[in-house]
């Protein structure tokens, strides 16, 4: 089939017809409408990707590490980046994604940064996990949720004066109620993540 020209085969008598009005100038209307419409579905198909594109400017750096099935408390997930701005203020972010093996109703996190000058920061950090009615926090369905839990950023306005290569380390550092031992192994947390995201002025 072409657009000049429109023909059915019977195959039962093997006859040929041929559609002469296929020619006329309507034809060619609605041949030219069809382009239309195919250009313009290009165009909305280059403009979402151009809204993807946009949207991920925003994140300078977003990696995820699978600890499952357990974390070891002397696992640290490492993170390595390197920064060039350091004019603009970041939102620095710390990831974690739980099953419903997670019984805590918080998290207890020590992460440690380095510097490029060698100045090391550390801190142990509390996270809220879940309500008073015992369910989950984060955003996700029942059997996996994802916490995106503020780093640096939140209270105080937070930029990387240095340029050059950081390290950043997580480990965890929960117990049991009323045990002052670090859970060897802490059940329920299935990756550890970090991202870095600019900051909309």
């Amino acid at each position: 089939m072409s657009f000049s020209t429109l023909t059915f085969i019977n195959y039962n008598k093997g006859q040929y017809f041929d559609f002469p009005f296929l020619k006329t100038p309507y034809f060619k209307f609605f041949e030219c409408q069809s382009y239309v419409a195919v250009w313009l579905k290009n165009l909305i198909y280059i403009l979402f990707l151009f809204m993807v594109t946009s949207c991920n400017k925003s994140t300078i750096f977003d990696k995820y590490s699978s600890v499952k099935p357990f974390w070891d408390k002397d696992t640290s997930i490492v993170y390595d980046f390197r920064i060039t701005d350091t004019v603009s203020p970041q939102n620095l972010f710390i990831k974690l994604r739980t099953n419903q093996s997670y019984k805590f109703s918080n998290v207890f996190l020590k992460v440690t940064l380095q510097y490029p000058n060698g100045k090391i920061q550390k801190d142990t950090l509390e996270y809220k996990m879940a309500r008073p009615d015992g369910s989950m926090l984060g955003q996700g369905g029942m059997f996996l949720k994802e916490h995106k839990l503020w780093y640096k950023g939140h209270k105080n306005q937070f930029i990387f004066y240095e340029s050059g290569k950081y390290n950043l380390s997580i480990s965890h550092a929960m117990r049991e109620q009323g045990n002052e031992v670090t859970l060897k192994m802490l059940e329920g947390v299935v990756d550890v993540g970090f991202s870095i995201e600019s900051v909309d002025l």
